[in-house]
């Protein structure tokens, strides 16, 4: 297979609070693949940063008495710890407040300006006269005009779904003054978005997208691209427009360009060709994983953008769906609001990201986190049967036979076996069907764990004359076991690093897993993965409880301030 280069990205988390579980499922689900890319040989980069600027930012900064620099400054320091201890892997991790991402959101802009594709008009919106700024419709609250429901964001109803204007809100106030908005005019600029249809109608249905997202395009297609207001007015956290003094930009403007800033950052940093990546008519790969909820400023936006700035477009986009904890949305009530911080100091990290990886298929559904079924799973899986595996076999390799291999497969057909599932297994993740592949995985170790029993190691020990059966049996069963932690190493690298040191071999790739060890030294055999104890994840719940009443990652609890995930 030829070798790609590929740049991976993930979605920003915005720089106002902590990590949690649900913004976790497509970390986890992202740095999977590029690990498995990078296993398959492939040259692949996994960059992301963190969304700095916007109004939420601004007022957070406020509110605890310190500057947006150095409340990005101390989230995007919690929101790196985080990362690096769900062992996700960034080769690059930046912030879209940095030099490169200003230089580069300067270039776009310009270019769709002097293309002709910026326009100006001056609009009415909602402005707090007591803080004196305009108002995003997140920031007024009032009653929701189809069914009267109280305390509802200025663009759509939590209780009946209803969207619709901030001016149709009955008795709205700010949310962070609490004054009655009044309406005031200000002149905005608009990227004509419409003028790129055509483009986006080729590009969404030439196989970028999954689907399911192309059906949901089908639908704002039908119902007209409308021109994307891309300015805000002072005071505003962001990059000033270059030609718009007290103007600027939209932080959904600048917020996909830190991609390539932050891409860039690892370019000079390592020496790789940025243009080679970016540049028009690029042949290497530009894959985006993010949610459902931020299709349209994606699958639309971006790629019209990229166009009218002559830059290339996204190879594929990848959207997942959303977390459920109990088949229920995340609730702070209900302590399943569960931050990446309070997960960590109850639970082995790799325990989310196998459940995840368990759960994950390749479309836009939902997943769920059921309790019950995450703590059997687990326990069932990784500790029944494959680290089972390992621990029914190395301790009479190294009692016996000073942790010498034998020289020869007992079972060369059953191995051969193992091998032959590399292909399946390597397609399920590269389509992301990560299900698929844990169900594969899964499926062969019982089939370790079926050879084990049948030839029963433990009853060949008493025997006398059995040395060299014994022998052989077990480094069968741990050569089995070395294949199928080959093929988890992109769920569990931390797991499989640990399994490479007590095997003595080198990181495993998708090649060297079908090389069985033989006459080969292993070394002292530790306990790779404990069960899950029922009460430490009701030790969690309840944690949560009372954790995200000052959440962790340094934002305070003020309800004055809308809890904005992205912008």
């Amino acid at each position: 297979m030829p070798s790609r280069k590929i740049l991976v990205t993930s979605a920003l988390p915005y720089a106002n609070g902590p990590i949690h579980i649900g913004h976790l499922v497509e970390y986890i689900q992202a740095d999977i693949w590029a690990r498995f890319q990078k296993m398959r040989g492939h040259e692949c980069y996994y960059v992301c940063a963190d969304d700095a600027h916007g109004t939420p930012i601004m007022l957070r900064a406020q509110q605890d008495g310190i500057s947006p620099e150095e409340l990005i400054e101390r989230v995007g320091r919690d929101h790196r710890a985080d990362f690096a201890e769900f062992a996700i892997q960034f080769d690059n991790y930046s912030t879209t407040r940095s030099p490169e991402n200003r230089e580069l959101a300067n270039t776009i802009y310009t270019r769709l300006r002097d293309a002709g594709h910026i326009t100006r008009r001056t609009i009415r919106q909602a402005y707090d006269p007591v803080k004196k700024m305009f108002l995003p419709d997140r920031f007024i609250r009032g009653e929701c005009p189809r069914c009267g429901a109280a305390d509802q964001y200025g663009d759509s109803c939590e209780v009946c779904g209803a969207t619709y204007s901030p001016v149709d809100l009955k008795n709205p106030v700010s949310a962070i003054s609490g004054a009655i908005p009044v309406e005031n005019e200000s002149e905005h600029y608009f990227f004509k978005l419409d003028s790129f249809e055509p483009m986006l109608r080729d590009w969404t249905h030439a196989g970028h997208l999954q689907p399911e997202v192309v059906n949901k395009l089908t639908e704002w297609f039908k119902a007209g691209l409308k021109e994307w207001d891309i300015s805000r007015d002072e005071p505003y956290f962001g990059f000033e427009i270059p030609d718009a003094p007290g103007k600027y930009f939209y932080v959904w403007l600048d917020a996909p360009i830190g991609y390539l800033a932050s891409f860039k950052q690892l370019c000079d940093r390592v020496g790789l060709s940025f243009d080679a990546f970016i540049g028009p008519g690029s042949k290497n790969e530009m894959v985006h994983f993010i949610g459902k909820d931020i299709i349209y400023f994606h699958a639309l936006f971006w790629p019209a953008m990229l166009e009218g700035a002559g830059l290339r477009k996204p190879t594929a986009i990848f959207v997942h769906g959303f977390l459920t904890v109990n088949g229920q949305k995340m609730s702070k009530s209900r302590g399943t609001f569960v931050t990446a911080r309070t997960y960590l100091e109850h639970l082995d990290p790799e325990y989310l990201r196998y459940y995840f990886a368990s759960k994950l298929g390749s479309g836009i559904d939902d997943i769920d986190l059921n309790l019950e079924d995450f703590v059997h799973r687990v326990n069932a899986d990784m500790v029944g049967k494959v680290v089972n595996i390992a621990s029914r076999c190395a301790g009479f390799i190294s009692k016996r036979f000073d942790g010498r291999l034998s020289d020869a497969l007992a079972v060369p057909q059953l191995f051969e076996s193992f091998v032959a599932a590399a292909e399946p297994i390597a397609s399920a993740y590269e389509s992301r069907d990560y299900n698929r592949a844990t169900r594969e995985v899964m499926t062969l170790a019982d089939k370790a764990n079926q050879y084990i029993d049948e030839q029963k190691p433990w009853a060949l020990a008493k025997e006398k004359g059995k040395e060299d059966e014994l022998q052989a049996i077990c480094s069968m069963g741990l050569n089995l076991f070395r294949v199928l932690m080959g093929y988890l190493a992109p769920v569990l690298p931390v797991m499989a690093a640990e399994v490479e040191k007590f095997l003595n071999i080198e990181r495993s790739t998708w090649g060297n897993i079908a090389t069985p060890l033989t006459h080969h030294t292993i070394g002292k055999f530790e306990p790779l993965m404990t069960r899950v104890d029922a009460s430490q994840v009701t030790a969690m719940i309840e944690a949560s409880k009372s954790d995200l009443g000052n959440p962790k990652g340094g934002s305070s609890n003020d309800n004055s301030i809308p809890d904005v995930v992205r912008r």
